[in-house]
């Protein structure tokens, strides 16, 4: 029986253990990761990767546009409509409601015929979404367009977890982040439709900017054709030849590499498989699956889901992590400043639309590019850097933003130059704290989030994990836009800002104890760190 690391053997030994491992998850696998890959150097950014990563990514490009254009397709449809102050949040806030119940439903389906077949069902949704939409009669048709856009938006979260999965460890990262970047990308092209559109008639722009948004999907159902199932769900299925071959594409034509993480890989399936008369996994024998392991009886739905509900410790400890960053990314308050951002601007002292717009752009712009360095940064660096960096400039920016609303308010009945003059500069730091807090939050908790929680679980639970972190994900969002408005109307806007400038305060600890660093490290190791071992193993010790 292989030696556990020895952070499995102190799994039960309380918080303090958790606390400590977190900051010394590379010093511990450090040995069991070899600089080069076996057989040669290690190629982290292999082409036929980064290919079908960019295809996947598409998902998120829609989910995006989405955001992006009803922003302003909103500015029609009400007036088309006659819709009321309720009828427009509740268009608005369906789509987070929609997204909780695709994401629960998408680990089910992705475990069941495949990460790919997952995603082409998303994109179909998105297809039948916009055309729903944009050929609506009805406010109540409109409503079940945006229901379903909203499922489909769901299903798409399964794309981070299949870039994962195809990814080598040395680039993982930087290829999963690219779901955030490419719903940022999504969001701006969702404004250049709206202004792009804006001139036509208004029965039709609306349509039209909603409409546009099923192109993509036809882009991204004629690319599933072309991308490879996840290697790590075929190992799963028992279909090892296929899983084979396209490790060896995902490493470069580099065979002992491959053989060596299709080892890892159904190792850590554990009593998912066995291997017949005990022989080892070599090259003659990975050729002739049929030969080497006999698929056991697969898992219920409902004993994977018990795993997750009611966990050992070491799902605890997975869970802590992402359930914890994805809690922490939406309690700051990020979607308070995104969905509500022109009247945050209007308080902050800009009265024009013109110049309420442009700032809103112009801050879309800042956390594209900023996700665009971090995407860079996140497997040179590292997770835990960047999200402690990302953390503690949120802190600062968000108190800096409520400090500059309590003396706007305060300064409102000054009449003198000198407090005019004062009260200028007080929203012009204001704007550049808002522009700080979006900066902060896409250089880490942005795009890193995703990433890690497609990173520490086992593949067996892997999906359905994410799933339920994306519900929490979800959960905590459509709170923090349902009760922004109430919130700041009790507590004025500064102590609105307070209250989220404190949360993010209490990430930074969260990330500094608990949150563990998982660059260049394979999924199976990661799992390692967090004590988890194969079924047979494992029962020898609970």
């Amino acid at each position: 029986m292989e030696e556990r690391p020895q952070l499995a053997l102190s799994s039960r030994s309380g918080t303090k253990s958790l606390f400590d491992s977190a900051r010394n998850l590379d010093e511990k696998l450090s040995a069991d990761n070899p600089a080069e890959a076996p057989g040669g150097k290690k190629e982290n950014y292999n082409k036929y990767v980064v290919f079908c990563t960019l295809l996947a990514s598409l998902n998120s490009l829609l989910l995006g546009y989405d955001i992006g254009v009803m922003s302003g397709a909103l500015l029609y449809i009400k007036d088309y409509f006659e819709l009321n102050s309720v009828q427009q949040e509740v268009l608005v806030g369906i789509l987070s409601l929609a997204t909780l119940v695709g994401g629960l439903m998408a680990g089910k389906v992705a475990d069941a015929v495949g990460r790919r077949k997952t995603m082409a069902t998303a994109a179909a949704i998105f297809f039948v979404a916009a055309l729903l939409m944009a050929l609506s009669p009805s406010y109540a048709v409109l409503m079940a367009g945006r229901v379903l856009s909203g499922l489909g938006v769901g299903f798409a979260t399964i794309s981070p977890v299949y870039t994962a999965e195809l990814s080598p460890p040395g680039s993982r990262g930087s290829l999963g982040s690219s779901a955030d970047l490419f719903v940022n990308i999504g969001v701006l092209l969702g404004y250049v439709a709206n202004f792009a559109l804006s001139p036509l008639p208004e029965w039709l722009g609306w349509r039209l900017m909603l409409g546009v948004g099923a192109v993509p999907s036809v882009f991204l159902a004629c690319a599933v054709l072309v991308m490879p199932e996840s290697p790590r769900w075929l190992v799963m299925q028992g279909r090892l030849s296929p899983a084979k071959a396209i490790l060896l594409k995902t490493c470069a034509g580099n065979k002992m590499e491959a053989e060596s993480r299709l080892a890892a890989i159904v190792e850590s399936l554990g009593d998912e498989y066995e291997v017949e008369k005990g022989e080892e996994l070599t090259s003659s024998k990975v050729d002739d699956p049929e030969e080497l392991l006999e698929p056991r009886r697969r898992r219920k739905a409902s004993n994977v889901w018990k795993q997750l509900l009611l966990p050992s410790a070491p799902v605890r400890r997975m869970l802590l992590v992402s359930l914890g960053i994805h809690f922490f990314q939406q309690a700051s308050g990020v979607d308070a400043l995104v969905y509500y951002s022109p009247t945050v601007f209007a308080q902050a002292g800009m009265k024009s639309r013109t110049s309420v717009l442009g700032m809103t752009i112009a801050v879309g712009v800042t956390k594209t590019l900023t996700i665009l360095v971090a995407t860079i940064w996140l497997d040179s660096l590292g997770r835990r850097p960047l999200l402690l960096a990302s953390a503690t400039g949120m802190t600062i920016a968000l108190t800096t933003v409520a400090v500059t609303f309590r003396f706007l308010h305060v300064g409102t009945k000054v009449d003198t130059s000198g407090a005019e003059h004062a009260s200028v500069a007080v929203v012009v730091i204001a704007m550049l704290a808002i522009c700080g807090f979006m900066t902060s939050f896409s250089i880490g908790f942005g795009p890193t989030v995703c990433v890690l929680t497609s990173e520490v679980f086992p593949l067996t639970l892997r999906a359905r994990a994410m799933s339920l972190s994306i519900g929490m994900n979800r959960a905590i969002s459509g709170a923090v836009a349902l009760t922004y408005l109430s919130l700041a109307g009790a507590i004025t806007t500064s102590g609105a800002f307070f209250v989220y400038a404190s949360i993010a305060l209490a990430s930074i600890g969260f990330v500094f104890f608990v949150v563990p660093e998982t660059k260049g490290k394979s999924l199976e190791e990661v799992c390692k760190y967090f004590g988890w071992q194969p079924d047979d193993l494992r029962q020898e010790k609970v």
